[in-house]
């Protein structure tokens, strides 16, 4: 009988996350995946898994689940309280965690989205090679819910031994994000793009895994034309008729109709994804 991790709370939004699937755009499937893909790989480096194992993303409240055989396990991404049958154990480090015992990662001290991995990995069905949930697309698992069960890989033969904690990307107090103008610029008037780069916006409590949404002042066009669908990348910033940015993330639509100021490297957005709403962003030019 295979081994099972069992979901004893949800949390508002936990999903089962990867390296998400890569090249299916032309099909209008997304990239998916870990949003702070370095935290992700991180936890997984932790449990001995390969980096691109499926593990849990948590949304603000965290989650807890009991495995059904012991498992080494890790929780980091966003700092919280981490027990094992409410027991404390550490957060951002390995921990034993017993069969039948509930881990339980609570809601985000700071930040915004947490990672559980474990050893061997969560292995629901792949679809198109990846195990990621796709929230627009509706492909891979379903958000959690309480009382699923997840199946999980055998345990790597050779794992490492439990760690002490290790750093951690921090979560910014502010979050900068470099823009390449295009390809849609010209859209705006010149007063538009220097409020781009020099204004402070906020993330939007309506951001979710498919666009970083911002509040702030309005972005005016020279050009108001309906724009024909074009092709959308990961970082591309949207401007929808209200004005304000919203930058792509994971799962993006690979397509739309709002025209793009400026893309955010993807070097850069794994910040998009720790910070929480209220927090300052900044969009600074730059040719590369």
């Amino acid at each position: 009988m295979s081994a099972g991790i069992e979901v004893v709370r949800a949390g508002a939004l936990t999903t089962v996350q990867d390296e998400g699937r890569f090249g299916h755009a032309h099909l209008g499937v997304g990239r998916a995946g870990a949003l702070d893909a370095p935290s992700a790989r991180l936890a997984n480096r932790l449990a001995g898994n390969p980096l691109g194992a499926a593990l849990l993303e948590t949304t603000v409240t965290g989650c807890a689940v009991r495995p059904d055989r012991a498992v080494r396990a890790v929780v980091g991404g966003a700092p919280c309280r981490v027990t094992v049958d409410g027991r404390p154990v550490a957060w951002g480090a390995a921990v034993h965690v017993p069969a039948g015992a509930v881990l339980d990662a609570g809601p985000a001290a700071h930040g915004l989205r947490s990672y559980l991995a474990f050893a061997g990995g969560l292995e629901p069905q792949p679809v198109l090679g990846s195990r990621s949930a796709d929230l627009l697309s509706g492909l891979g698992p379903d958000p959690l819910s309480d009382g699923d069960v997840l199946p999980l890989g055998p345990p790597p033969p050779a794992g490492p031994p439990a760690t002490a904690a290790v750093p951690w990307p921090g979560v910014p107090a502010e979050l900068v994000l470099p823009v390449l103008l295009g390809p849609r610029h010209t859209w705006f008037t010149a007063d538009a793009l220097r409020t781009l780069t020099t204004a402070a916006y906020r993330v939007s409590a309506q951001s979710n895994r498919i666009g970083l949404r911002t509040e702030g002042p309005e972005l005016a066009r020279v050009q108001q034309g309906e724009l024909p669908s074009e092709g959308m990348v990961l970082g591309a910033i949207q401007i929808p008729p209200d004005g304000r940015p919203v930058v792509f993330l994971n799962d993006h639509p690979t397509t739309g109709g709002y025209p793009v100021v400026g893309v955010v490297p993807e070097s850069a957005l794994a910040g998009a994804a720790r910070v929480a709403p209220g927090t300052v962003v900044r969009f600074v030019r730059t040719a590369r």
